[in-house]
């Protein structure tokens, strides 16, 4: 008798499941139709390119539009006030057995202050930084700093423009392992690469008025391509870097040849939200992957509590940037816990565990307090800070750029440790002409400065399919 339940139970969840299979296919069929007939009405936007006056007082009638080199440099002084305010740090006891839990753990943060005094070389590092040439233009009455790397171009190579952006709290410096790969190629491709260094961050001057976000970034970005004679070149971000780079091409997409991207930003909707309620249970039926499903689910967990734990800093910064930053500007182990604690845990969110945050497993310390030093010694910190104020103190699905989606050739590279996993099903919504969608196998949210390798072979196989 229990056996013929059994078999009557079971006939009876494979006829629900059925239903479910049915009801979720008709659904999803419905959806798919609805999208491709708004896909067919929809007429391909830009994003009015505008004008913008960010330095100090009013507007001159005319600009320095040259070109100037610019070397990084340092001095005594600088650095015996830095081993001063070293020595005189106060510290607070962690609580037992807390790790990276509550923060940096100050434990661990007194073994780098004590490497930072004692045996980092700041004069060795800026020689580092000067191996690239840099240079200084003022746009829209700030100078805007970048590093510009030609190629040693080899016989039947192909040499294309590139733009690589930064993020917070990144810099310039990110890309120091990266760029190699793409200028000392010996293959068919090469890259002559440009990074900038955004505004308000490290060697760029700050904005003196408000309202500074990414379209004006953008903006200058683009004039400065232009202005080194650039009519056709690539983009590559993340973070703020994958918006900046985001909006180029929905400025001017007729000079965007390609954008590859190791953020995805995408777009909430019906779409979205039916892959959240199916895709648990029948993934394929709602165009997600195992992957996928693997780095989404549980959602609540892995997206909700995950991303509430990891964006205090975002909230204080999108509002009183300049309290926090007082405290930071003035204190290099203090500037050095906020800005380090985000390489631990962006990288492995699993670092938390950890007594040392699991820094140096994938950095060095002297790349890191290189990273450091560029706020430090430029004073950038609060007005780097200020970026996510004047980006998140509106609607961001109300402005322009949210509503424009992207039509330029586009590279995805998806890695496993970014705070938010986007599916490429998610992406195809904003994004409409993904040419690659790579699922990387390590890897965090510091991409080029992580796993450099992984990223420059994922962008250069992603721009060789856009120049066939």
């Amino acid at each position: 008798m229990q056996r013929v339940h059994f078999l009557k139970d079971s006939f009876l969840s494979l006829d629900a499941f059925h239903k479910q299979v049915v009801i979720g296919t008709a659904v999803a069929a419905g959806v798919a139709l609805l999208y491709m007939q708004h896909r067919r009405s929809h007429k391909v936007q830009t994003i009015p390119l505008g004008e913008g006056w960010w330095g100090a007082g009013e507007k001159p009638q005319s600009e320095d539009d040259n070109i100037y080199s610019f070397e990084v440099q340092t001095s005594d002084d600088e650095i015996k006030d830095l081993q001063e305010r070293l020595d005189k740090t106060r510290y607070t006891d962690p609580l037992e057995d807390s790790a990276f839990e509550y923060g940096f753990n100050s434990i661990y943060l007194k073994q780098v202050a004590s490497y930072w005094r004692h045996e980092f070389d700041w004069k060795k590092q800026v020689a580092v930084l000067n191996k690239y040439p840099h240079f200084k233009t003022k746009i829209e009455g700030i100078d805007v700093h970048f590093i510009h790397v030609r190629p040693s171009q080899q016989k039947n190579q192909k040499v294309v423009p590139l733009m690589l952006v930064h993020g917070w709290p990144g810099s310039f410096f990110e890309f120091y392992k990266i760029l190699p790969l793409l200028t000392e190629s010996h293959t068919d491709l090469a890259f002559e690469v440009i990074c900038p260094s955004i505004p308000g961050y490290g060697f760029s001057e700050a904005p003196h008025k408000q309202g500074f976000n990414s379209l004006a970034a953008a903006r200058i970005f683009l004039k400065l391509m232009e202005r080194l004679g650039f009519s056709e070149f690539y983009l590559q971000g993340g973070d703020w870097g994958a918006l900046i780079t985001t909006n180029m091409a929905q400025m001017k997409p007729q000079c965007v040849k390609g954008l590859h991207l190791n953020m995805i930003l995408s777009r909430r909707g019906f779409k979205v939200l039916l892959s959240l309620l199916i895709g648990p249970y029948l993934p394929f039926l709602v165009g997600l992957s195992r992957e996928d499903a693997r780095r989404l689910f549980p959602f609540f967990e892995k997206n909700v509590w995950t991303i509430l734990r990891e964006t205090g800093y975002m909230h204080i910064q999108a509002t009183k940037p300049d309290s926090i930053g007082c405290g930071v500007n003035d204190s290099p182990v203090g500037l050095a816990a906020y800005i380090l604690e985000k390489f631990s845990t962006w990288t492995d969110l699993e670092n938390i565990h950890l007594e040392d945050g699991g820094l140096e497993r994938k950095f060095s310390l002297d790349d890191l307090l290189t990273n450091v030093m560029i706020y430090w010694t430029t004073g950038s910190i609060v007005s780097s800070m200020r970026f996510y104020k004047e980006n998140l103190s509106s609607n961001l699905d109300k402005r322009i750029d949210s509503r424009t989606r992207i039509f330029v050739p586009t590279g995805l590279a998806a890695f496993p440790g970014e705070l938010m996993h986007c599916p490429k099903m998610w992406a195809q919504i904003r994004f409409h002409n993904i040419v690659s969608y790579t699922m990387m196998p390590r890897g965090g949210h510091f991409a080029a400065f992580e796993e450099p390798q992984l990223l420059a072979s994922d962008l250069i196989q992603f721009v060789r399919k856009v120049e066939r």
